[in-house]
């Protein structure tokens, strides 16, 4: 027959054993859980970094376009109005030494 003491002993060290496994499998699920958190943290910031830097190269190219390509500053589809085109009319001079503004007036209404 087992004693009081030793049969006491046997259920610590079982407990304990028990317990070690345990806690090693919690600290393992722990682990695991935090090393993918910390995995999509860090793709998502690459994510981010990768469409700022996309940004950044579409706005490069956007200016370099721009520099390439003639200003154009009208950008809608009607033809200037009478009064804006002999504005942009340069004058020249009459037999007189008068300035003269040569100018097509188009009546569009």
């Amino acid at each position: 027959m087992i004693s009081k003491f030793e049969s006491n002993k046997d259920l610590i060290q079982e407990l304990t054993s028990s317990g070690a496994r345990h806690v090693g499998a919690i600290a393992s699920i722990i682990t695991g859980t935090v090393a993918e958190v910390t995995k999509e943290i860090g793709d998502w910031i690459t994510d981010a970094i990768e469409m700022r830097e996309a940004a950044a190269a579409a706005a490069q190219d956007a200016r370099a376009n721009r520099a390439d390509s003639p200003v154009d500053d009208d950008f809608d589809d009607e033809p200037e109005s009478p009064v804006a085109q002999a504005d942009t009319v340069k004058p020249t001079p009459s037999a007189a030494g008068d300035p003269v503004i040569e100018a097509e007036i188009v009546d569009r209404y």
